[in-house]
């Protein structure tokens, strides 16, 4: 069942979305000094896939305004951001965000990926991404969740094809990238597709402050 506008719950208390060996939670300032370190030390594997890196990009003040546009945008309805830890030790792994949410006739998100460098390609992102599933289809209560990357990133497209997304087209000039306006591969999941692959049992989802 879908809550109401803009996610919230009772006191306070904000969703932990339980993962095969991870989970997602909600960033904190808290996470500033992890996030940057991670982030820096990966700079040169993320920044060929990501819009480019403001001057003060690492700054814990760059930190508390993402933050702020974060609670914003979940207040609103209109994007979900989560950090992505390891369930062993609470390392902090990446990050996932549900964005551009459209109700109405369209029930969609768009989702959003990045992985530090060290721990790429071990699987992590594709079990915080099968963790994202069912809080998208019940949780939310959408109906259809897309996916971008650029043509040349292959473990992307490798990662959404084995988590049930299905390859719709090729978008060009889609997005500023790395300063450079560049092709992308769409990918999409629908609630259905999701049904007939088993990713939509109940979203193990716990609360905390």
């Amino acid at each position: 069942m879908a809550f109401m506008r803009g996610l919230t719950f009772p006191g306070g208390l904000q969703p932990v979305l339980q993962g095969d060996g991870v989970y997602l939670r909600y960033p904190r300032m808290a996470d500033h000094l992890a996030w940057s370190r991670l982030r820096g030390e990966s700079r040169a594997f993320l920044t060929p896939w990501e819009p480019a890196w403001t001057s003060d990009e690492l700054s814990k003040a760059a930190f508390r305004r993402r933050l702020k546009r974060y609670h914003r945008e979940s207040r609103l309805d209109s994007a979900y951001a989560f950090f992505v830890f390891r369930t062993a030790d609470d390392t902090l792994l990446g990050g996932c965000t549900l964005s551009n949410i459209r109700r109405g006739v369209t029930q969609c998100c768009a989702l959003g990926y990045w992985i530090g460098e060290r721990f790429a390609r071990q699987g992590y992102m594709y079990d915080a991404v099968r963790a994202l599933i069912p809080f998208v289809f019940q949780t939310l209560g959408l109906h259809r969740i897309e996916a971008a990357c650029l043509a040349s990133n292959d473990p992307s497209k490798n990662l959404l094809s084995k988590a049930g997304f299905r390859q719709e087209g090729l978008a060009r000039r889609y997005l500023l990238i790395n300063g450079a306006w560049q092709d992308h591969c769409l990918f999409a999941l629908l609630a259905e597709d999701a049904q007939n692959i088993g990713s939509t049992n109940a979203a193990q989802v716990s609360l905390v402050r």
